[in-house]
């Protein structure tokens, strides 16, 4: 996938390394027009990689695999990945309703972290940083039927740990505890303005 937005002039153009459409719709909010693009990035862990090291190894990866794609322009790229920690234990995408279904009843009556890391980099000026925010979530002795009933409504089987909270998934929980509310969706937007400011792309400055 890759969709193209007119950028501003003399602007550096923004790119976006995810097609993931909660990501794009996150960084929609900022108003800056931007590119997708796909980073192709092997999202397997490697051998006794934490959940949070996962987290940011891979962001990093997904936004310089990108930059590798714009040798001759000048480009600011986000890289992001969430990765949900079960007492040290990685939780991806469940894939499938099984999955889905393994990971909520593992998951019920007991704190879940939700690690989101963001990498945002443009090398025309030789930035790149790294940003982690995590979100602890506390989810409800959730029975089987309520999380068959969940499934079987949500089908969030794309979604770190499957639980999509910006929708039906917020029954599932009793407390979220983070700095940044849009971490959890999948891209901490506060993270990402401070990074893009750092980076010369100043949200308030170019809308």
């Amino acid at each position: 996938m890759n969709a193209t937005v007119s950028t501003l002039p003399g602007s550096p153009r923004l790119v976006l390394g995810s097609t993931s459409p909660y990501r794009q719709d996150l960084l929609k909010r900022l108003g800056l027009p931007f590119e997708v693009r796909a980073p192709g990035v092997d999202e397997a862990a490697l051998a006794e990689e934490r959940p949070d090291a996962l987290a940011c190894r891979l962001a990093w990866a997904k936004a310089h695999a990108v930059v590798a794609a714009y040798p001759h322009d000048d480009v600011v790229v986000i890289g992001s990945d969430q990765v949900a920690d079960l007492e040290g234990r990685a939780l991806g995408k469940p894939g499938d309703h099984a999955g889905a279904t393994a990971q909520l009843r593992a998951m019920r009556g007991r704190t879940v972290r939700f690690h989101t890391a963001v990498t945002v980099c443009r090398p025309a000026s030789a930035f790149s940083e790294t940003v982690l925010e995590t979100v602890d979530v506390d989810f409800r002795p959730l029975s089987d039927e309520e999380i068959e009933s969940y499934l079987q409504r949500e089908q969030p089987y794309d979604c770190a740990g499957s639980a999509k909270v910006e929708a039906l998934g917020i029954t599932l929980l009793s407390r979220v505890t983070s700095h940044d509310p849009t971490a959890l969706i999948g891209l901490p937007l506060i993270a990402v303005c401070r990074l893009l400011r750092a980076a010369g792309l100043d949200p308030l400055a170019t809308a």
